[in-house]
C-alpha cells in the first residue's frame, strides 16, 4: 500500500555529505518510486541557531537542492519544499504549542543532546527549544504516517504523536494522523566522522561532502583516523573503530575483496596507505557521477530554484487543506 512520507531533517547550513547519503538520501531515491514523498528544506529550523546569519541559510538552500538533484531525488516524483514558503506550518506550530508543556519540551532527550552539543547553556533560543512542536507541524500538515530518520530522532516522533493525540482528544476530532519512524538500513545507520567521532557533522568539520572534488576527497581520506597501534604495515591491525574500514563497509560493492582486506589487515601485512587508496577508488566510483550531475544542474541555478519554488506551491496546497481542517475542528473559522 502506498504510504505518505515526510522527510524533515535537512537544514540548509552547508552542503550535504556522505553521512546524509547513508542515513537518508539513498533511501529517498528508492522511496520516491514506492510512496508519496515530501522532503522539507528546513530553513526556519536552521535560523534557530543561525539567526544572525540568514544569508548563510538562504544561500545554502540552493546547495541542498543541488545535492538532492545530484543523488537522484526527482521533483516530478518527490515534493521538495522550503519550510518558510509554507506559512501554514507556522500557524499550526502556534496551535500545537498550547498542547505541550515547557517541562515536556525540556525533557526531550534529542533536544537536550543537541543543546549540549551546541553548548547553549542557559542561552538556548526559544525557537530551538520548541523545535519538536515545529517538527510536529511539518509532519502532520502532510498527514504523513512514515518519517525516515535515525533512531536518535525517535523521541521527536514520540512527542509528535503525543501532540497529535492531545489535539484529537481536546477537540474531539479525528483530524491528525500519528506517524511511525522509518529507520535507516540496519547495516550502516550512521557514518562516523573522519576524526573517529561518533557522528559526521557539518558543525564538527569532519565530513566528506557530496560535491567535494576528487582531490578534496583523497586529501580527507588520507587524514582519516585508523588504528593507532598499527604502526607498521606488518603489524596486526584492529578493524573496530578504524574509519577507512567503516567507510569501505558502507560503500564497497565487492564484498569478497572487502572481507579479504579485513582478514589481511588483522593478521598483518596490509598498510593503512593501501587501505585508504582502495577507499579513495571506491568513493570516486560513487561520487564522480553525483559530482557530474551536480555540476550540470549548477549551470542554471535559476532553474533549480524555480523547481523548488514550484514544488513548494504544491506542498502549500496540501498544508492549507490540513490547516483548514484543524481550524474547523477548533471552531475558529470566522468566515
Amino acid at each position: 500500500m502506498k504510504r505518505r512520507i515526510i522527510v524533515t531533517g535537512d537544514r540548509p547550513t552547508g552542503p550535504l555529505h556522505l553521512g546524509h547519503y547513508v542515513g537518508s538520501l539513498r533511501s529517498r531515491v528508492e522511496l520516491q518510486d514506492v510512496h508519496q514523498q515530501f522532503v522539507l528544506i528546513a530553513d526556519l529550523q536552521a535560523l534557530t541557531d543561525n539567526a544572525g546569519n540568514p544569508q548563510k541559510v538562504h544561500d545554502n538552500v540552493l546547495e541542498v537542492m543541488l545535492d538532492y538533484l545530484a543523488v537522484g531525488i526527482d521533483p516530478a516524483k518527490t515534493t521538495i519544499f522550503i519550510q518558510s514558503l509554507i506559512p501554514e506550518l507556522a500557524e499550526l506550530t502556534m496551535f500545537f504549542m498550547n498542547l505541550v508543556t515547557l517541562g515536556r519540551l525540556q525533557r526531550n532527550p534529542t533536544v537536550k543532546a543537541e543543546i549540549q552539543q551546541k553548548q547553549f547553556g542557559e542561552g538556548v533560543p526559544a525557537g530551538f527549544l520548541v523545535y519538536p512542536v515545529s517538527q510536529t507541524a511539518d509532519i502532520v500538515a502532510f498527514k504523513a504516517d512514515l518519517v525516515p530518520a535515525g533512531e536518535d530522532q525517535r523521541p521527536m516522533i514520540e512527542q509528535c504523536n503525543e501532540i497529535v493525540r492531545a489535539f484529537n482528544r481536546t477537540y474531539k476530532a479525528d483530524v491528525l494522523v500519528e506517524c511511525d519512524l522509518l529507520p535507516p538500513r540496519a547495516e550502516i545507520a550512521r557514518l562516523p566522522g573522519l576524526d573517529g567521532k561518533a557522528k559526521m557533522s557539518k558543525s564538527l568539520g569532519n565530513t566528506i561532502n557530496l560535491g567535494d572534488s576528487a582531490k578534496q576527497v583523497a586529501k580527507k581520506v588520507r587524514m582519516m583516523y585508523t588504528d593507532p597501534e598499527h604502526v607498521r604495515p606488518e603489524d596486526p591491525g584492529h578493524i573496530e573503530g578504524n574509519i577507512p574500514f567503516v567507510y569501505l563497509d558502507a560503500f564497497m560493492t565487492d564484498r569478497v575483496r572487502f572481507e579479504e582486506m579485513k582478514a589481511h589487515y588483522q593478521r598483518g601485512g596490509l598498510g593503512d596507505g593501501v587501505v585508504k587508496g582502495v577507499l579513495i577508488e571506491v568513493l570516486e566510483e560513487l561520487l564522480d557521477p553525483i559530482r557530474t550531475r551536480r555540476d550540470e544542474f549548477a549551470k542554471d541555478p535559476a532553474e533549480v530554484m524555480r523547481m523548488v519554488i514550484s514544488s513548494s506551491a504544491k506542498a502549500r496546497e496540501v498544508a492549507a487543506q490540513t490547516l483548514s481542517e484543524v481550524k474547523n475542528a477548533m471552531g475558529i473559522i470566522y468566515t
